[in-house]
């Protein structure tokens, strides 16, 4: 039986969110993957990729397996009640709500986060609190069926972790091997990185991550005056 994944797309995602994973799950047996957004016409990635959605959200009745990219995009879709309620009406009978780096503030926006342990980017980690997930500062993390994941390239080692549950640990390592996923970074990870590197990657992002704290503050605030979506 085929399973059905559901990947979101939207103008100003980060792609190697969406191309990462979509690149071992596209893999997996019997796999359907469906890149799903508003319209079916092109869009672009905040760096300027094209990408085409193949189904309209109206379209698309269930899937097994959500799966929520991030991006700066993210920040415009936290309030857009058309992409909230398509991302819930998935959760609603899908096996795994799943995201990439700051799809979780989405995830989290729509109400499917709360009381979750979840996490995302370093830079945004905390503002899972404010949407009632619990921030977990892993590269990725289950809990129940959701599967979030840190920033950006994190989101091959989740599809893996997801491809194990879907199709066994052998099948997940045979993909792993013929996409001969062997990362050596020439850098240091983000735990063990010069401190003054970091907080000029922070004060670089300063002004747009004030803007997601705002909100995901407000977002936060309604979701606790509502009953729970999960």
């Amino acid at each position: 039986m085929a399973t059905r994944i559901v990947m979101v797309v939207y103008p100003e995602l980060d792609q190697l969110d969406l191309t990462g994973p979509f690149e071992v799950l596209a893999r997996l047996p019997g796999a359907q993957v469906q890149l799903a957004w508003k319209k079916t016409k092109p869009i672009r990635d905040t760096a300027g990729l094209a990408l085409v959605p193949d189904v309209k959200f109206s379209k698309v009745k269930d899937c097994d397996v959500l799966v929520v990219p991030g991006g700066p995009g993210q920040l415009a879709l936290m309030e857009d009640e058309e992409t909230l309620a398509f991302l819930r009406r998935m959760a609603e009978n899908a096996r795994y709500v799943t995201s990439v780096c700051t799809g979780a503030l989405l995830l989290g926006a729509a109400g499917l986060l709360m009381g979750y342990r979840a996490t995302t980017h370093w830079l945004s980690l905390e503002q899972l609190s404010l949407l009632g997930a619990i921030p977990v500062g892993d590269r990725v993390v289950v809990d129940g069926n959701r599967m979030t994941c840190a920033g950006v390239t994190s989101g091959i080692d989740f599809a893996l972790t997801l491809a194990r549950e879907l199709a066994g640990e052998n099948e997940a390592r045979r993909i792993a091997l013929s996409m001969e996923y062997d990362p050596r970074p020439p850098f240091p990870p983000f735990a063990d990185e010069d401190p003054r590197l970091v907080e000029e990657v922070r004060l670089r992002t300063e002004d747009f991550q004030r803007r997601r704290v705002a909100v995901a503050r407000a977002v936060g605030a309604r979701l606790l005056n509502q009953p729970d979506l999960t």
